[in-house]
């Protein structure tokens, strides 16, 4: 078994005032050259947003790009002609493929968004562009749920890589044992909140591990937590 931990304050960092954004890997003005992705998985941003303000009309190809709320109503438009609002609970999908031009905004007028924005390496490049959003059921204390799968029809939206998200929240002196989905894969483990180990390495809020050559590994929460667990091919 291979592992890395990645700390919550190792992570690249920036405040535009309307934006505060911290970066897991190599993004925009933050570069390190052992940071640049996890295998498949490209960008794992944390970003806060202010009332009113976003992302204007930028494009993208080639990637597929997933978001997940956290708190507050993040407004979508894309040049497809999707109009979306993502909210807590909720999952996006944004499959670039040959390219889309797209625009993300805070929807409120007096509170913050937050939301984690993930970059997916694909599988396939050039596919023809597609947005997806599905509402996630209630998570369930101290199982997994699946929030993204290579498959249409499976739990979650679905991508062009065999990749796979699960959202854990687990009470203070459970375990559990994950399993790759696939051989070959490796597993970035980002907190949300609280405290775990995996495979004894304890981490803390806003923490990270990558683990890979293993099947499997283990997951043990300290305290009250919620994490959110990537599993991905390990290509160069």
């Amino acid at each position: 078994m291979k592992a890395i931990l990645h700390t919550a304050e190792s992570r690249g960092h920036v405040n535009f005032g309307w934006l505060d954004s911290y970066q897991s890997f190599s993004f925009g003005e933050f570069y390190d050259p052992n940071k640049v992705h996890f295998g498949a998985l490209r960008v794992l941003n944390d970003d806060t947003v202010t009332a009113g303000r976003g992302f204007g009309f930028h494009p993208h190809d080639n990637m597929e790009i997933i978001s997940i709320p956290l708190e507050g109503d993040l407004e979508h438009k894309d040049n497809t002609g999707t109009h979306a609002i993502i909210r807590h609970g909720d999952v996006q999908v944004m499959s670039a493929g040959t390219g889309i031009v797209h625009s993300e905004y805070n929807k409120s007028k007096d509170s913050l968004v937050k939301f984690l924005q993930v970059w997916i390496i694909p599988a396939k490049r050039n596919v023809s562009p597609r947005y997806q959003q599905v509402s996630i059921d209630q998570l369930q204390e101290n199982q997994l749920v699946q929030i993204v799968s290579p498959h249409e029809h499976d739990a979650g939206v679905w991508i062009h890589q065999d990749a796979w998200f699960h959202l854990g929240k687990f009470e203070s002196a459970k375990s559990m044992t994950y399993s790759m989905k696939t051989e070959g894969n490796g597993a970035y483990v980002f907190l949300l909140s609280g405290s775990i180990e995996v495979n004894g390495q304890v981490l803390n809020a806003r923490d990270a591990y990558g683990i890979w050559d293993t099947d499997q590994f283990d997951i043990k929460s300290i305290t009250d937590s919620s994490f959110l667990i990537i599993d991905v091919p390990m290509i160069a």
